[in-house]
Formats: structure tokens, sequence, C-alpha cells
């Protein structure tokens, strides 16, 4: 694909459930706003800041769109990636409205040790739910939500398994009581879609995983706010301040509730380059999609016809984890490397689910992208079968 141009041939990129690589759209997104309007947002009067004020709030209204949420009942914070997003929450829940902390087993490190320690700080039990091999969660129809805080992901980052029954989750526990935050780091880049019109409480996602420079995403119901006592505050949230006490902008202003999840300066150019990333995906053709389905269907049956490797899951999906019996991973994830396969190793931040659960040896992850050429995967099928 032309807006990957940059990737010259011998180099095979296979880990964009990490991070994607950036078209040439984002890049100049990015460009654009160091050379022709550097400057802070939100805080000065003068043209520069005045057109990154602009682009940003832009960026703001295509999040909300790509979703289809309502601006008059959510709102959207930039933070530093998902991990950053989920504990910023946590972390400023008013603690007595905690009973208790429930999250799934094939969770990333991010909402697994995050609910961990909230858990432990608060004092409360902790619930860890099983997830069928589909990705739907199982749910007994005694458990009760009620004054529970619950966190986890719509899509696993090391098979792609989706949460097939988000909505349907996000409904009972708020029919319960509860307060329910969804990991959607690995679901925006390719199927965004699973999240229209999901009425969780907030929703949080990394750009870098969906073709945008490093930054983190805060969806967030309007209605999050009551219920939030700040222990992280700082500049760019107040409109006034006195001796013994402040006044948040986001209480004062519906315009500003986006700066009770934003202490201190944002990463403008990062934000403005995220809009850049949200219009070239909504610019993606059915040819773009079929093609990233046909490369992940080859190398993904590849693989599953040779007996020695074992994959995780049963479903074709641009991320696929395994492992090669008789081989390390790691070794195996070095010899790709020699040829130019960029490849990821180990247990991904996942390591209750794939090495506790499911007892596997360290793993070696395929994430393909839009990015993704036929070349690629013929090579990665050449360099398998040598090695």
């Amino acid at each position: 694909m032309k807006d990957f141009d940059y990737l010259d041939e011998k180099s095979v990129y296979l880990d964009a459930a990490c991070q994607s690589l950036r078209p040439e759209s984002v890049v100049q997104a990015l460009d654009d706003y160091y050379h022709k309007h550097n400057s802070c947002g939100e805080r000065v009067k003068y043209q520069w800041g005045m057109k990154t004020d602009e682009l940003v709030e832009e960026t703001r209204k295509k999040v909300l769109k790509l979703l289809k949420l309502k601006g008059k009942e959510y709102f959207v914070s930039f933070t530093l990636n998902t991990t950053y997003g989920i504990n910023l929450i946590l972390n400023n829940l008013k603690p007595e409205l905690v009973k208790k902390v429930v999250t799934s087993e094939i969770e990333h490190n991010s909402p697994f040790l995050a609910t961990m320690a909230l858990s432990e700080r608060l004092g409360v039990p902790r619930i860890v739910l099983k997830r069928e091999e589909n990705g739907n969660l199982v749910v007994d129809k005694q458990m009760d939500f009620a004054g529970a805080v619950v966190v986890m992901n719509c899509a696993a980052n090391f098979d792609g398994r989706q949460l097939g029954n988000l909505k349907e989750i996000v409904k009972r526990v708020h029919k319960d009581g509860g307060i329910i935050i969804i990991d959607a780091a690995q679901a925006m880049a390719h199927y965004y879609e699973m999240l229209e019109k999901t009425e969780a409480d907030a929703i949080c996602f990394s750009a870098h995983k969906m073709y945008a420079p490093s930054l983190g995403v805060i969806v967030a119901r309007q209605d999050l706010v009551p219920r939030l006592k700040l222990s992280f505050i700082g500049g760019g949230m107040v409109d006034d301040v006195f001796e013994g006490h402040y006044e948040l902008s986001a209480l004062g202003n519906k315009e500003h509730v986006h700066t009770i999840f934003e202490p201190g300066l944002q990463a403008w150019g990062e934000i403005i380059s995220l809009g850049a990333a949200i219009d070239w995906l909504n610019a993606r053709t059915k040819a773009d999609r079929q093609r990233l389905e046909n490369c992940t269907k080859e190398l993904d049956e590849f693989l599953r016809s040779k007996a020695k490797v074992k994959m995780v899951g049963s479903v074709a999906n641009p991320t696929m984890s395994f492992y090669v019996g008789g081989m390390d991973s790691h070794l195996l994830g070095s010899a790709l490397a020699s040829e130019g396969i960029m490849a990821r190793t180990g247990y991904f931040c996942a390591h209750y689910y794939l090495d506790k659960v499911c007892k596997y040896p360290p793993l070696v992850r395929f994430s393909l992208s839009y990015a993704t050429r036929e070349t690629d995967i013929e090579k990665v099928k050449k360099v398998m079968e040598k090695i």
C-alpha cells in the first residue's frame, strides 16, 4: 500500500498489536503541527493556538462519531496510553462506590494488575471471570454487579478473540448498578464497529495501535464525573484557584468536561494526528479490508497445516499466536528477525492466562495490519519452512 511506501521490501513488520505503522497522512499531520502551528492548546489567543484548538476539538468529535456516541452523553479525554487511562479512572473513583472489582481471565496486564491494585487498596473482593474460547464472558445468573467496577477487554491481544456479548454485559452491569470500563486497545484498528453505541461508562484505547502516534484515549460517560474524587490534578483542569480550594473546569462548564482526565500539557500534535488516522481508517475500502483478510487467512492456514505448530485460539485473526513443539519461541523470534521479520515472543503481557491458566510455553505472535503486503506473507512462509 502506497501509504507505507517508506517500509523497505526486505522488512516485514508483524507487530501491529504492539503499535501499528503510521500511514503518510498521519505522519504529515504531525509534521504540519510542528512546522505550521506548534502551540499550546486551550491556553492561548494567538492564531497558532487557535488552529491547534480547532483541530484538537475536531479529533474529539471524530472519536465520538467513529463510535457513534453522542456528545451530550459522552466526552473524550486524552492521556498516555490504555494502561494509564484505566488506572486514572480507577484511582479517581469515589472509594465508597466500590464494593467489588471484576475482571476476566484473558486480560492484558493493564486491567489485570490495575484491578488487583484497586482491590488491595480498598480492601474489597476481586472476581476473575472465565471467558469462552470465542471470547464471550461467562456470567452466572446469580452474579450480582451491584457496587461492582468491571474492567475487561473487548478483544484479546494474543489471538483477537472478541467479547461477542459485550452489549449484553454492559446492560447487565448497569441494571445491577455497577460501573463498566472497556479496554478497547486491540479493537480500534480493525473492528471498532463492535463498539458502536456501546453504553459503557468508559472505553479506553491506545491511538498507537490504530495507525496514530503514541497516545491514550478515554471515552467516558458524562454521568461518570459525579462518581469521581480527584487525586491526580494539575494545570489545565481549573477555572480558578484560591489559597485553600480550587474550581474545576469540568464541573463549571460541560465544554471543558474532558479536562477531568487531562492534568498538565497535552500531546497536541499527537491528538491532531489521531484525527488524521481516523480519517484514514474511514477511507479504507472493501478491497483494503479484503486484502488484510486474505493475508490473515493465508498465514493462519499455513501455520495450522504444520503438525508441530500449536495455535492459540481456533479462529483466523490478524493477531495470531503460536508455538512450535520442541523449539524455543525466543530463538525462533531471533531467527525470524535475522531474516527481517519483526514479531513478538513471550506472553505479551497476558501472563496469567497464557502461562498460569493455559500453561503454554512462551509464544510467537504475528500481528498483521493494513501495512502487511502479500509478499510479506510469502516471505514468512518461506522463512518458516526453512527454519
